[in-house]
């Protein structure tokens, strides 16, 4: 008896102090967010309220306006990944292409290096033809970092789908391109959706690559919550930390709709 209580403490426990590190950080950010006076040696906001909230939502105020740049390249980044990943990921997973692992795996560079010193590298090419500063050069940049998901996902996705029914296809007549288009690309729409929401939330929450290559014309949420930061303005920057964590839990539920355990086995194969 005294055993299982002293287990059944132990769980308690454990799973207090997950529970903590999960929402402490997260409640931290919502004190902050409402918090209009907060000082030593005070242990809790001293006045709360939502001026902050007001300001952040005000249409002339910057996190609107950066909101709308993030969204904008979040989608044109989709968009760019998916013309490059969709043939790749099909060659990749239908076709028996000679060195299919090593060109898998160099689809996952832009991740084994650091990004900082990636990041400069690239922002001295960029500005060499005139792309730093601009929405293009950021779109750019977060597709080739999104082709990381972008390819694999695809790949497994269209590797998951039954070979059988593509010939039944064939046989009723229907050429490759009809083919492709009526039977493969709406059988692996579920593992593509998914692939565009990584590549979307990946885009989203970007600061590294923004940072070197877009500022100062271009603003994004990332970089307001990194200004505001270092400016000390805590409040702004909770706030935005919020906004920026509403979409990721979103769509972290369609992934876990579409994304389902028969394409995640056919991830690497």
């Amino acid at each position: 008896m005294a055993a299982s209580t002293a287990g059944a403490a132990l769980r308690g426990l454990a799973l207090g102090v997950f529970a903590f590190a999960i929402l402490g950080p997260l409640a931290n950010l919502v004190l902050w967010s409402v918090a209009e006076r907060w000082y030593t040696p005070f242990k809790l906001p001293v006045v709360y309220g939502f001026r902050y909230w007001e300001a952040v939502f005000r249409p002339t105020g910057d996190a609107m306006a950066s909101l709308g740049t993030s969204i904008e390249i979040a989608l044109l980044t989709v968009v760019f990944a998916f013309a490059l990943s969709i043939p790749a990921g099909y060659a990749l997973g239908r076709l028996r292409l000679p060195g299919r692992v090593l060109l898998l795996i160099l689809f996952m560079l832009p991740q084994a290096f650091p990004s900082v010193a990636i990041y400069m590298n690239v922002a001295r090419i960029f500005y060499t033809f005139g792309w730093t500063g601009t929405v293009a050069g950021v779109v750019a940049v977060h597709t080739v970092h999104g082709l990381v998901y972008s390819v694999w996902i695809a790949a497994a996705a269209f590797a998951a789908i039954d070979r059988d029914l593509e010939l039944a296809a064939r046989n009723l007549g229907a050429s490759a391109w009809r083919t492709f288009l009526t039977v493969t690309l709406p059988l692996a729409t579920p593992g593509l959706m998914a692939s565009a929401v990584f590549i979307f939330l990946e885009s989203l929450d970007e600061f590294t690559g923004t940072f070197f290559v877009g500022v100062p014309q271009v603003s994004t949420l990332p970089l307001l919550l990194y200004n505001a930061s270092m400016g000390g303005n805590y409040q702004i920057a909770s706030i935005t930390a919020l906004i920026l964590l509403v979409p990721s839990i979103l769509f972290m539920l369609v992934i876990e709709r579409f994304l389902n355990p028969q394409v995640l086995s056919r991830i690497g194969r």
